[in-house]
């Protein structure tokens, strides 16, 4: 079996300083390393991602990414005072509003794209103890 000691997702870039202008402006977050190719790691508490340079294009039609924030709410508002579109979604069982959806199980999520059209969530979980209450 693997060994794994840790797992982060890579996410692809066309534009790498348009992509890095992007998170360290748009989202605050900073460099832990930064790559030969001018592509960056970026630390998000006990895990990561790496954002590169490639010359695939992602497709924006299913999440690559995920940050779980403890208020999604308060997440939404920051990321709309620094410029960032929320996606909007509206489906039977599936609505979001202002950006945030609902989900029946206590959580709450948001997405996003990015400059290079990585669709990125946020949300925020229910410990499972109070889903079953």
């Amino acid at each position: 079996m693997l060994k794994i000691k840790s797992s982060a997702p890579a996410i692809p870039a066309q534009d790498i300083k348009r992509a890095r202008q992007f998170y360290e402006q748009k989202l605050g977050l900073k460099p832990a390393e930064e790559q030969g190719d001018g592509g960056a790691l970026y630390q998000t508490g006990e895990t990561g991602f790496l954002v590169f340079q490639s010359t695939g294009k992602a497709s924006g039609e299913h999440t690559q990414m995920a940050f779980e924030v403890e208020d999604v709410v308060g997440a939404v508002r920051d990321l709309k005072s620094n410029g960032v579109k929320l996606e909007e979604y509206d489906y039977p069982t599936f609505k979001t509003k202002d950006g945030i959806v609902d989900m029946p199980d206590g959580t709450k999520g948001a997405w996003f794209k990015d400059t290079e059209g990585n669709l990125i969530a946020i949300n925020s979980r229910v410990p499972s103890a109070a889903r079953r209450s």
